[in-house]
C-alpha cells in the first residue's frame, strides 16, 4: 500500500524513470480502418523537479529503437527496418525537454522538447498531468506522470507506405504517443 506525500518540497532534485512501473505507447491508423498499438519496453531517464517554479523542471529520456513491440514479430521486424526506424544505424530515440508551460489547473503543464528519431530532431509538445506523489512499500519516494502528444511520422523520415487497392495507404501519418511515469527519488 502506498501512501500520498503532500509536502511538494519532496518533489525538488532527481528523479530516474522506473521502466518496471512507467510505460511509452504509441498507435497509429493501419489499412485506414483499425489502430495498431505498440510500446517500447527498453528505456531510461531522469526528471529534475523545482517544485517552486514548476516551469524550470526538465526531463530527458531515451528509448531503445529496437525494443519496440506491437505483438506481431513480423511487424515490429519491419519497423525496425531501414523502412521505418531503421535500428541498425540508428539505435536510440531521444527527448529532451526545453521548456514548460502551466496548464489550466495546477497539475497540468505543456512540456516542450526535442525528440530524435532516425537521426531527425525535431520539437514536439507534450500535455502533462502530475499524478502525485506517493512512499511505496520500500520507502521509495516516486512521482507519477502521464503525458501524451500527436506527432507526425513523416517529420522523422519515416515516410515507407503502401497504397491499397481500395483507396488510401496502410500506414497512417499521425501517430499517438502515451507515456505513464513513476519517477523515482534520486539520493
Amino acid at each position: 500500500m502506498t501512501s500520498t506525500v503532500t509536502d511538494t518540497e519532496v518533489l525538488r532534485g532527481t528523479w530516474a524513470i522506473d521502466p518496471a512501473h512507467s510505460s511509452f505507447e504509441f498507435q497509429a491508423r493501419h489499412a485506414m480502418i483499425a489502430t495498431v498499438r505498440g510500446n517500447f519496453n527498453e528505456f531510461s531517464g531522469t526528471l529534475n523537479l523545482d517544485p517552486d517554479k514548476p516551469t524550470n523542471s526538465s526531463g530527458q529520456v531515451e528509448i531503445d529503437a529496437a525494443s519496440i513491440d506491437t505483438r506481431q514479430p513480423d511487424r515490429d521486424g519491419h519497423l525496425k527496418s531501414a523502412d521505418f526506424l531503421d535500428v541498425e544505424n540508428h539505435p536510440k530515440l531521444t527527448f529532451q525537454s526545453t521548456r514548460a508551460e502551466a496548464g489550466d489547473d495546477p497539475d497540468s503543464f505543456k512540456l516542450f522538447g526535442d525528440l530524435t528519431i532516425k537521426g531527425i530532431t525535431k520539437p514536439v509538445e507534450l500535455d502533462l498531468t502530475f499524478n502525485g506523489v506517493a512512499v511505496d512499500p520500500f520507502g521509495n519516494q516516486r512521482a507519477g506522470f502521464e503525458a501524451t502528444a500527436v506527432i507526425n511520422r513523416k517529420d522523422w523520415g519515416l515516410l515507407w507506405n503502401a497504397p491499397l487497392e481500395a483507396g488510401g495507404v496502410l500506414v497512417g501519418d499521425k501517430v499517438k504517443l502515451a507515456l505513464d511515469i513513476s519517477a523515482i527519488k534520486q539520493g
